[in-house]
Protein backbone atom coordinates (compact mmCIF):
# COMPACT_ATOMS: atom_id res chain seq x y z
CA UNK A 1 0.00 0.00 0.00
CA UNK A 2 1.45 3.28 -0.92
CA UNK A 3 0.70 6.66 1.01
CA UNK A 4 1.68 9.95 1.31
CA UNK A 5 1.93 12.26 4.40
CA UNK A 6 2.11 16.18 3.75
CA UNK A 7 3.55 18.55 6.42
CA UNK A 8 2.91 22.45 6.61
CA UNK A 9 3.55 24.70 8.80
CA UNK A 10 0.44 26.10 10.95
CA UNK A 11 -1.16 29.01 9.89
CA UNK A 12 0.52 32.14 11.81
CA UNK A 13 4.33 30.31 12.04
CA UNK A 14 6.98 32.61 9.93
CA UNK A 15 7.98 31.01 7.31
CA UNK A 16 11.34 31.86 6.07
CA UNK A 17 12.10 29.66 3.59
CA UNK A 18 8.40 30.33 1.92
CA UNK A 19 9.66 33.85 2.00
CA UNK A 20 13.22 32.91 0.24
CA UNK A 21 11.58 30.51 -2.83
CA UNK A 22 9.07 33.70 -3.25
CA UNK A 23 12.21 36.50 -3.56
CA UNK A 24 13.90 33.96 -5.64
CA UNK A 25 10.82 33.24 -8.30
CA UNK A 26 10.17 37.26 -8.57
CA UNK A 27 13.74 37.83 -9.10
CA UNK A 28 13.45 34.85 -11.51
CA UNK A 29 10.69 37.39 -13.75
CA UNK A 30 8.01 34.63 -12.38
CA UNK A 31 4.76 36.93 -11.87
CA UNK A 32 1.89 36.88 -9.95
CA UNK A 33 3.56 35.20 -6.84
CA UNK A 34 1.69 36.42 -3.77
CA UNK A 35 3.17 34.16 -1.42
CA UNK A 36 5.35 30.91 -0.64
CA UNK A 37 4.36 28.93 2.03
CA UNK A 38 7.06 25.45 2.20
CA UNK A 39 6.84 21.98 3.34
CA UNK A 40 7.77 18.52 3.19
CA UNK A 41 6.26 15.18 1.60
CA UNK A 42 6.70 11.63 2.63
CA UNK A 43 5.90 9.18 -0.02
CA UNK A 44 5.86 5.93 1.93
CA UNK A 45 5.39 2.52 0.94
CA UNK A 46 3.67 -0.11 3.58
CA UNK A 47 3.14 -3.35 3.86
CA UNK A 48 -0.03 -3.20 5.44
CA UNK A 49 -3.02 -4.46 3.65
CA UNK A 50 -5.76 -3.08 6.15
CA UNK A 51 -6.31 0.66 5.10
CA UNK A 52 -7.34 1.49 8.97
CA UNK A 53 -4.58 0.26 10.31
CA UNK A 54 -2.39 1.97 7.46
CA UNK A 55 -3.72 5.22 8.32
CA UNK A 56 -3.86 4.43 12.08
CA UNK A 57 0.32 3.63 12.08
CA UNK A 58 0.83 6.43 9.16
CA UNK A 59 -0.65 9.00 12.06
CA UNK A 60 1.55 7.74 14.83
CA UNK A 61 4.78 7.99 12.67
CA UNK A 62 3.29 11.64 11.73
CA UNK A 63 3.11 12.60 15.50
CA UNK A 64 5.96 11.08 16.67
CA UNK A 65 8.63 11.58 14.14
CA UNK A 66 7.15 13.55 10.80
CA UNK A 67 5.97 16.58 11.95
CA UNK A 68 6.67 19.04 14.88
CA UNK A 69 3.26 19.34 15.92
CA UNK A 70 3.55 22.47 17.65
CA UNK A 71 4.24 23.94 14.79
CA UNK A 72 2.89 21.93 11.77
CA UNK A 73 -0.04 20.18 10.28
CA UNK A 74 0.00 17.17 8.85
CA UNK A 75 -2.76 15.57 6.17
CA UNK A 76 -2.44 11.36 5.31
CA UNK A 77 -3.63 10.13 2.08
CA UNK A 78 -3.97 6.54 1.10
CA UNK A 79 -2.74 5.89 -2.58
CA UNK A 80 -3.29 2.55 -2.63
Amino acid sequence: MKARVTVTLKTGILDPQGKAIEGALKSLGVDGVASVRQGKVFDIELAATDKAKAEAALKAAADKLLANTVIENYRVELLS
